[in-house]
């Protein structure tokens, strides 16, 4: 039994597809094959059931990719230890952030990550909500930087942020003398919000929702910046994330008020597969963000802990 058997059982069982399994793995679908046969003869029990399509573990197989997992990321942390004495991290690293964050977060991220850790080489891609939880599981990237909870088992989330929602509305609109604003008195009629597929969507209230009355029209843009320019020139309002305001000018500015009863509010967070063992690359990433996001809406925790597999 070797380590290289084991990460090819773990592959084969998050995509359940000898091709794309193998295709992880760097090597042909025969080879893949032909070594988790060999590590079956060699425990004498079946992992998986080729039978089934997809193909699926076992009962006993389950159990030992349990334990494949727990050995390879003890295997990992042997690395981690002997990178951890040197100054530099050597690696590579993908990372998919969601569009209502990515403005935000990305400039900043790609300068001081660079500083911190210029051997590290990273590709930062953004994408949708759906499209990061897809790539996380068929390990197409490493990390997604996103909002959750995401309620889903394969997924580790590690919270970074909390951040508020503000609305962001024009001085046509009958609301717009008020100082702030409660959700209640937030009609959809006159509410703009993102295309489907943008976490934003469902994360305000629950206004976009299949829920939503047939009588009420909602409009889409396909950005925020977007939905501020269509508030300047039709009216309406909209919910801008917090981090938004520094990107809106001195007269734009005006036009924003807080929102209570109850107020809005998007946990942001780093989500992994579940057997991600690289603890190291998780607390450099998760460090760089604390340097971008203000003191007060980081997750307490991560101000005072670092981040433990």
């Amino acid at each position: 039994m070797t380590l290289q058997q084991l990460q090819y059982i773990v592959a084969l069982d998050r995509h359940r597809h000898f091709v794309k399994a193998a295709g992880e793995c760097g090597i042909s679908q025969p080879t893949l094959s032909a070594m988790i046969s060999r590590l079956e003869e060699e425990l004498d029990v079946r992992i998986f059931d080729r039978s089934k399509h997809p193909v699926e573990p076992t009962p006993m197989g389950e159990e030992i990719l349990h334990q494949a997992r727990l050995v390879l990321k003890q295997a990992m942390q042997v690395q981690e230890l002997v990178q951890a004495g040197k100054e530099s991290l050597d690696t590579r690293f993908s990372l998919g952030v969601i569009p209502t964050v990515a403005p935000y977060i990305v400039p900043q991220f790609i300068g001081l990550f660079k500083k911190d850790f210029p051997l590290t080489r990273v590709s930062i891609l953004e994408m949708r909500t759906d499209e990061i939880i897809r790539d996380l599981k068929e390990a197409k990237i490493d990390m997604g930087l996103l909002a959750t909870p995401l309620l889903d088992p394969d997924l580790l989330e590690i919270p970074l942020y909390y951040e508020k929602f503000l609305a962001y509305i024009a001085p046509s609109d009958p609301n717009y003398p008020k100082k702030e604003l409660s959700a209640t008195e937030l009609p959809l009629q006159h509410l703009w919000v993102l295309q489907e597929g943008h976490c934003l969507r469902n994360q305000v209230f629950n206004f976009c929702t299949d829920n939503t009355p047939a009588d009420k029209q909602v409009y889409e843009a396909g950005s925020i910046d977007n939905l501020v320019r269509i508030i300047d020139t039709n009216g309406g309002y909209t919910l801008i994330p917090q981090l938004h305001l520094p990107m809106l000018d001195e007269i734009q500015s005006t036009h924003v008020r807080p929102v209570n009863n109850p107020p809005p509010v998007r946990e942001i967070s780093i989500a992994v597969y579940k057997d991600f063992y690289r603890e190291r690359l998780l607390n450099a990433v998760a460090n760089t963000i604390k340097q971008i996001i203000p003191a007060d809406m980081l997750d307490t925790r991560l101000k005072k802990f670092a981040i433990r597999l």
